[in-house]
């Protein structure tokens, strides 16, 4: 009878490990050469601020190019076919264009390390500490899901225990993260999407080629929905199809989507190290143009993987496992190793922004803030170094709380409706009414999050709520911002905010006109400018939803 572990095992050639031994080379010099432009915690945390927009661009879609598009979104191109475009065109793209012409320039132009530090000084050290410490335990969890999935590419070509592919897949990314820091981190991760790129291609190529090209791929799924976007029932949960739009639109499209793009410091640290504000600004922008057209590299292998692999069509597989199989069934040597190459590329881009954020936010927001105050630079540019460690080897032991889901979306959507979705309710509602107090930023967020946690509780462990697919972490989000506006509103109505004068810079109504002002981004063509990009992408995405309806 065969095991888990030979069904996924890779017929691997001595190519194959030697490009994937030439990857690492490169990744672990790529963090030496970095690690001479450290010379501060500026430079470690942030690259000194001094990356151009299209480097940023590229890190910024790439620090999320992990294990949510590679194996997640395969798995729910098995599942659910097109209907996953969802987590892409209404779930990533008008948010991160939101993000580069409306949230950026507060972020940025208040000069702030982090976005808990922005928390710190519009709601005071309560929100600040409850956000810092929700976000650091969420990367530390996130960081599991991508190491456990490198070390799954380890111990398949390997043969390796799972164990020992978890302690080598940390010390790898550790190694470039604590030489190098963010910047060894983005630099790798620029390099990272085109590795991705060039795996995922090939592969999406040949699969629809051994089913008969696109009109082929139609014939074999059995599912017509599988081809269209909307209603995307399968996915919602809902069985209406009014429901199900209402429940993508507002529950991923809306609240998940905001929530993460918006205010995950993940993301929102790559704009942060650009070297100017209309860089900033365009960071996310540049982002999701690749970010509309990565899902047909990995949406359609799920796709090809549902109806030409045995172990998935006699369901001897889970969908997670739908891309390693398919790379097992159709690349030769070469190929082979350079999908290798591209599914560690993913993994390590993925874990490493976890890291970053995460030894970024210890080190200044609960270290400097609360713990050790007032020391020389060089003390908390060592403090991240250990907290690299420390944050490598605990998720060490998270990644074996991922193996125990059977598709990972479904874990990671229950993490960002715990964590994202109510931080965005404060963000959103605090950047935008000056009436809400330091009060109310931390009691929205405890009572958002809690709420989130209760639901999926019961909507998990017991028979009161029913909701297949996906739709438990779009209700769940869903409650979690509701619950965190409301608690916000009465709580502000309660206490005493702060002064107009305070506010200045982090919220809307408050801050003069101008007063982040690039007057550099005028002197550029209007095609380099950032409110065209952002509708030319916004333009593109309707666009998609429309053909793939």
């Amino acid at each position: 009878m065969e095991t888990a572990e030979s069904v996924l095992r890779l017929d691997a050639s001595w190519v194959d490990y030697l490009l994937v031994a030439i990857y690492f080379l490169f990744v672990l010099g790529i963090g030496w050469a970095a690690k001479a432009r450290v010379s501060n915690s500026i430079d470690f945390f942030l690259s000194g601020r001094g990356l151009p927009a299209w480097v940023t661009g590229l890190a910024f879609v790439s620090a999320n190019l992990g294990a949510v598009e590679i194996i997640g979104m395969s798995a729910n191109g098995v599942e659910y076919g097109f209907q996953t475009m969802h987590y892409f065109w209404i779930g990533a793209v008008p948010a991160m264009v939101f993000l580069g012409i409306v949230m950026m320039p507060f972020y940025y132009g208040s000069k702030v390390r982090s976005v808990p530090e922005f928390m710190r000084k519009r709601f005071g050290n309560a929100a600040h500490l409850v956000n810092a410490i929700s976000f650091a335990i969420a990367q530390l969890l996130i960081a599991g899901v991508n190491l456990y999935l490198l070390a799954t590419i380890v111990e398949a070509l390997l043969g390796w225990q799972m164990w020992v592919s978890l302690l080598v897949a940390g010390i790898i990314v550790l190694s470039y993260i604590t030489l190098g820091g963010l910047s060894a981190a983005i630099y790798n991760e620029v390099l990272q999407f085109f590795v991705i790129v060039a795996a995922l291609a090939p592969l999406t190529i040949i699969g629809l080629n051994r089913v008969g090209g696109w009109s082929g791929l139609k014939d074999a799924v059995a599912d017509e929905s599988h081809f269209h976007t909307w209603p995307g029932t399968e996915i919602s949960g809902f069985e209406n199809p009014v429901w199900s739009v209402i429940g993508i639109v507002l529950g991923l499209g809306f609240v998940l989507s905001f929530g993460y793009w918006t205010t995950n410091f993940v993301e929102v640290q790559r704009a942060m190290a650009s070297d100017s504000i209309s860089a900033a600004r365009k960071t996310p922008i540049i982002g999701a143009f690749p970010k509309m057209f990565i899902p047909f590299l990995v949406v359609i292998p799920g796709m090809v993987a549902s109806v030409s692999v045995a172990d998935l069509m006699e369901q001897r597989a889970e969908p997670n496992d739908a891309i390693l199989l398919l790379m097992r069934d159709l690349l030769p040597n070469g190929l082979l190793g350079v999908a290798i190459a591209g599914l560690l590329a993913s993994f390590m881009a993925g874990m490493a922004a976890n890291i970053s954020a995460f030894n970024t936010v210890m080190s200044y927001d609960i270290w400097q803030t609360y713990v050790v105050k007032d020391r020389e630079d060089d003390y908390y540019l060592k403090f991240g170094r250990w907290a690299t460690v420390a944050a490598t080897a605990i998720a060490i032991f998270t990644a074996l709380l991922a193996k125990n889901f059977g598709n990972i979306m479904d874990y990671l959507q229950t993490l960002f409706g715990f964590f994202n979705a109510p931080l965005f309710a404060t963000f959103i509602l605090g950047m935008f009414w000056k009436r809400m107090t330091p009060h109310a930023g931390w009691s929205g967020l405890v009572a958002g999050t809690a709420s989130a946690i209760a639901f999926w509780y019961v909507a998990t462990f017991t028979d009161a709520i029913n909701l297949p697919g996906q739709g438990t972490a779009f209700v769940a989000a869903g409650v979690a911002f509701v619950v965190d506006i409301l608690v916000s509103i009465i709580v502000s109505m309660c206490t005493q905010p702060k002064p107009d004068s305070e506010l200045v810079g982090f919220v809307s109504s408050v801050t003069p006109k101008g007063h982040f002002e690039d007057y550099t981004e005028k002197s550029l063509p209007w095609y380099q400018q950032t409110v065209p990009l952002g509708i030319i992408c916004l333009v593109i995405a309707v666009g998609l939803n429309i053909i793939f309806a």
